[in-house]
C-alpha cells in the first residue's frame, strides 16, 4: 500500500516554436522571485526603509542567485562543462551535441547562497542605509519562502530524484526512468509525448510501467520542510526580539535550511555518481561549513558585538 502511489508523467512545460519552451521550473523561479520581492516590500514599509532601495536590492539578488546557482552546479557536480560546452554554462542554450533551450536548469542550491552573500555585500557598499547583517538577517526570510518553489519545480521536472523505496512514499518518476529516445523506441511511438502518456495510460505497455522502481519524493520532503523554515524565521522576525538581534535570523536560516538538506540527502540519489558510494554525499559536505556559520552568528556574533 503506497500512502503517495501515483505514477508521476507530467507536462513539463509548454511548446512555443521549435526547440523553444517555456519550463514550469522555470516559471517557479518566477514565482519566488516575485513572492520575495513582495515579502521584502512589507519589511521595507514596516521598517520604515526608503522603498527606492528595494528595486537595487531585487536585481542584485536575482543576478547572484542565478548566476551563484549555475557556476555552484558546474563547480561542485559538473565540471567537464567548462571544457565541453561552454557557453551552456552561463547561458539558458545547450550548443553541444545539438543547439537547444534548455532553460535554467543543472542549478545548486549551495552556489546560490554564496551567491547572495557575495551580492549583498557588494549591494551594501554601493548602498548604505542599513548594515551588512540587517540585509542577510532580512533576505534570509524571502530566500526561504522561494526555496519551497524550487523544490516543487524540481519535483516537476523529476529531477533530483530520491534513491528507490519500499516505503509508503513511493512515487514513480516515468521521465527520469525512460530517455525520450528509448521510450519512442520501446514503444514505437514517435512522438515521445504520446509515448509517455501510452506507458502511463494504455494497458498493452504495462509491463514498461512496472519496470519502474518506487522512489522517495525527496523534492517534496524538502519543499514540505522549508515551509517550516519559512515560518519559523518569519516567526522570530515578527513575534520576538531577535529580528533586532544582528546575524540571529541569518545564522537560524543556515542551520534550518541546510540541517535539512544534509538529512534529506540520505534519501536521495546522489548528485555526483563518482562520491555515491561515499559516507556523505557531496550535498551533505557543503552543507555542513553552512550548518557551523550559523552556530556562530546566532551563539557567538552578538557577543562578539557587545564586546
Amino acid at each position: 500500500m503506497y500512502l503517495l502511489e501515483f505514477n508521476w508523467n507530467p507536462l513539463t512545460g509548454i511548446d512555443i516554436v521549435g526547440n523553444f519552451k517555456i519550463h514550469f521550473y522555470s516559471l517557479m523561479w518566477v514565482i519566488a522571485f516575485v513572492l520575495g520581492w513582495n515579502i521584502m516590500k512589507r519589511i521595507f514599509l514596516r521598517e520604515k526603509v526608503n522603498i527606492e532601495y528595494l528595486d537595487p536590492l531585487f536585481i542584485y539578488t536575482v543576478l547572484a542567485t542565478m548566476l551563484g546557482a549555475r557556476l555552484g552546479h558546474v563547480i561542485f557536480y559538473q565540471p567537464e562543462l567548462f571544457s565541453q560546452d561552454f557557453f551552456s554554462v552561463f547561458l539558458p542554450f545547450r550548443f553541444n551535441p545539438v543547439f537547444e533551450f534548455s532553460g535554467f536548469s543543472g542549478l545548486a542550491s549551495h552556489g546560490a547562497a554564496i551567491g547572495i552573500i557575495v551580492a549583498m555585500y557588494l549591494y551594501r557598499k554601493k548602498y548604505k542605509y542599513k548594515s551588512i547583517m540587517w540585509i542577510l538577517d532580512r533576505i534570509v526570510i524571502t530566500v526561504a519562502s522561494g526555496a519551497v518553489f524550487i523544490r516543487i519545480g524540481n519535483f516537476i521536472n523529476s529531477e533530483i530524484i530520491g534513491k528507490t523505496t519500499d516505503s509508503p512514499l513511493g512515487v514513480r518518476f516515468i521521465q527520469e526512468y525512460y530517455r525520450k529516445e528509448e521510450i519512442v523506441k520501446l514503444t514505437g511511438i514517435q512522438d515521445y509525448k504520446k509515448a509517455y502518456q501510452a506507458v502511463t495510460n494504455n494497458p498493452q505497455f504495462q509491463n514498461l510501467l512496472e519496470a519502474v522502481p518506487y522512489r522517495h519524493a525527496a523534492q517534496l520532503y524538502e519543499a514540505f520542510a522549508y515551509i517550516f523554515v519559512f515560518l519559523i524565521l518569519l516567526y522570530f522576525y515578527l513575534k520576538t526580539n531577535k529580528g533586532n538581534q544582528p546575524g540571529f535570523l541569518f545564522g537560524l536560516f543556515l542551520i534550518l535550511l541546510w540541517t535539512v538538506r544534509f538529512f534529506v540527502e540520505f534519501v536521495k540519489e546522489a548528485q555526483n555518481a563518482e562520491r555515491a558510494e561515499w559516507l556523505l554525499n557531496t550535498g551533505q559536505l557543503l552543507s555542513i561549513p553552512f550548518i557551523l556559520i550559523g552556530l556562530y552568528f546566532v551563539f557567538f556574533y552578538k557577543q562578539k558585538q557587545t564586546n
